[in-house]
């Protein structure tokens, strides 16, 4: 059973906030996605904390992220539930996407490692994910949830996403050029286009 409380955006401002509640997790996600790239995170899980942060500061997003799940059994359900929860604000936050720029991307390296994140605010979710960790964790976090965090995402931000990681031997490399990247794609796509303003960028005339 879960309860979901949606906070709108005041005016023309892309601010959403959203407390999502069930037996498993307590999450409360807030973003401004106009921000400045500032994050308050407290997951529980330090190494998820510090992927959360590669979004805000990459997608120059304001994130607060606060969450109390059920960690002394595993992490799965409080990464779910996160990943659930910002595509919730993400997607009340765009609202009806009229001059959004719609689709983003990027490349990212660190070292060794090389990323390709590709997104589409298209309405419809889907994920596509090719990425072999070479390490089953990265401090707290089972790099099986990185997953799990982007399937929950594009279900209730009804994005489409493409994941791959195309070089990498670290996996803590793997992992971060992946959240920057998306970070990066999610700000191109959600940036006003002035060329279309108070234009749904799609010939159906809707997302």
């Amino acid at each position: 059973m879960s309860t979901d409380t949606l906070t709108p955006a005041a005016g023309a401002d892309r601010i959403a906030e959203i407390r999502r509640d069930t037996n498993e997790t307590k999450i409360r996600v807030r973003v401004n996605l106009d921000g400045s790239g500032k994050s308050a995170l407290k997951t529980g899980i330090g190494f998820f904390d510090h992927m959360l942060d590669q979004i805000a500061r990459h997608g120059m997003i304001d994130l607060e992220i606060e969450a109390d799940g059920d960690l002394h059994i595993d992490g799965h359900h409080t990464v779910e539930d996160v990943g659930i929860t910002l595509g919730m604000a993400v997607a009340r936050a765009v609202g009806d996407k009229k001059g959004l720029t719609r689709y983003g991307h990027a490349y990212v390296p660190l070292d060794e490692a090389l990323s390709r994140v590709v997104v589409d605010f298209s309405g419809r979710p889907g994920l596509a994910m090719d990425v072999k960790f070479t390490a089953g964790m990265i401090g707290a976090l089972d790099t099986q949830l990185v997953f799990e965090f982007f399937q929950g995402f594009v279900n209730h931000a009804l994005v489409s996403l493409h994941v791959d990681n195309l070089k990498g031997h670290n996996a803590h490399h793997q992992c971060e050029t992946i959240f920057k990247a998306f970070g990066r794609a999610i700000r191109m796509a959600i940036t006003p286009d002035p060329r279309s303003a108070g234009v749904i960028p799609s010939t159906k005339g809707c997302l």
